[in-house]
């Protein structure tokens, strides 16, 4: 999708942002963006990029790739002196979490660090900070280009008729789509794994309380969730946007304090509160989930595998299995068809649809792979082994499946594939609306090319002023 382009930009900048450093000498400034300038090593080296990238994934372009290059340049450097006037904010902590793990690839690559600063002429605090500044102003574009689309919104009239305005012979492909269901299993033993859980965080407490070690190296060792390798440290945050016993836990501490173990619905937790302002808190925390023995979840798989036992032999139906014995709420209602509904109402409440029909994507982005693993080993109608898994909160459990259907590849339909569809037309209507703010901008904009570009074929035909 559109929206994809500028991220892709900085990253592969970032990347290789370096290339061309030994000839800054006979580097020059080939167009500036209100206050940005571009040179003609960064323009020359994303275009580099580009074929290298290109090649890579089986396909070319017409267009010239330096004048392809310069405009997605000039776009981000429009969009990161926007989002400065319009004081748009970016997570400085992850910006520097990526700079670090760009370094350390970088050193791991040449094989120490003074082999690094040999090799690009300049010592690592530099290159550090070049980095730093490429990932920022990546992080203000991309923030920036969020702000303009992410209000827009299509209905169903314009789906109709963004589905309509598709040649038939053009319409896009859906790819093997799965429809299952599924019958879940904790271990009988959650309750003796979730003591356990609070023991370790209490003895990391602990360990911090008397200084024999300190929160954000066990939160680095140990947290399990992103901010580990930021030794647990979040944004700050308002008290709404948390979990609410988190967020009880939070609003009664002082900072520098630890709390005690606090039981959300992502995990456990301990949590030290680093300072307050306004309704920020700004805190660290460690998240653990309960783990369970080998023999524990061994017991859960033979527990499942009893049941398959029993539908694979016509003792009982899948649908009444589920009904019975899955420990997923969502789904045994309904003969453990398996939704986006926890999804949905976890993540986006104010959606309006649920989905039952599964690309293989969609099982690396909310629903696990060990599932499609299960499914395509299946014919319809089939009942997999019990395997085991994690649900979306990373808690342990087991779980058999049952393929019920696979549509196969096929023309987008309007009927069978309209949620396919408006995200499609969403899409295209949210690269509609960008185009047009872009074009504003850049007539408000002080824009200079250089005269070797100017007579270049760029997509904004509005660039050359």
């Amino acid at each position: 999708m559109f929206r994809r382009g500028i991220l892709a930009v900085s990253i592969l900048l970032a990347v290789g942002a370096f290339a061309q450093k030994r000839q800054v000498m006979l580097d020059r400034v080939v167009a500036v963006v209100g206050g940005s300038s571009i040179l003609y090593s960064e323009v020359d080296e994303y275009a580099r990029q580009l074929v290298e990238q290109r090649r890579q994934e089986g396909y070319t372009s017409d267009r010239d790739p330096m004048n392809e290059a310069l405009e997605a340049l000039m776009t981000q450097k429009l969009l990161y002196n926007q989002a400065q006037i319009d004081s748009v904010e970016i997570d400085n902590i992850s910006i520097m979490t990526s700079v670090e793990d760009q370094v350390q690839q970088m050193v791991d690559l040449e094989g120490s660090i003074s082999k690094l600063e040999a090799k690009h002429h300049m010592p690592i605090f530099t290159l550090r900070e070049i980095l730093r500044q490429r990932y920022e102003e990546q992080a203000y574009a991309s923030a920036m280009q969020n702000t303009v689309v992410d209000k827009v919104t299509v209905i169903p009239g314009e789906v109709e008729r963004y589905y309509k305005s598709i040649p038939k012979d053009s319409l896009p492909l859906i790819a093997d789509q799965y429809v299952y269901a599924q019958i879940t299993k904790f271990p009988k033993s959650m309750k003796e794994a979730k003591q356990r859980t609070r023991e370790r965080l209490l003895d990391m407490r602990e360990r911090v309380i008397t200084g024999k070690a300190r929160f954000e190296n066990l939160a680095r060792m140990y947290s399990q969730d992103d901010t580990a390798m930021r030794g647990g440290e979040m944004d700050p945050t308002p008290l709404s946007a948390l979990d609410a016993s988190f967020a009880e836990a939070l609003e009664s501490m002082k900072p520098g304090q630890i709390s005690e173990v606090v039981e959300s619905q992502y995990g456990f937790h301990i949590i030290q509160l680093l300072d307050k302002r306004g309704q920020l808190y700004h805190f660290r925390h460690i998240i653990l989930h309960p783990v369970f023995t080998s023999a524990e979840l061994s017991e859960t798989l033979q527990q499942l595998d009893s049941i398959a036992d029993l539908i694979h032999k016509d003792s009982i139906t899948f649908e009444k299995a589920a009904l019975l014995y899955s420990d997923d709420e969502a789904s045994k209602m309904n003969g453990g068809l398996v939704s986006n509904h926890e999804l949905l109402e976890r993540y986006m409440p104010n959606a309006k649809m649920t989905v039952t029909k599964f690309l293989k994507e969609d099982f690396g982005h909310f629903k696990s792979l060990a599932d499609y693993n299960a499914l395509i080993q299946l014919k319809p109608g089939e009942v997999s082994d019990a395997f085991l898994t994690e649900d979306m909160l990373r808690n342990q459990m087991a779980k058999i499946v049952k393929l019920v259907e696979v549509i196969p590849t096929h023309a987008a339909s309007l009927n069978e594939d309209y949620l396919r569809l408006e995200e499609m037309a969403l899409a295209d209507k949210q690269e509609r609306v960008f185009r047009e703010w872009l074009t504003k901008k850049i007539d408000g904009m002080y824009v200079y090319i250089d005269p070797e570009f100017r007579n270049g074929e760029f997509e904004n035909k509005h660039w050359v002023k």
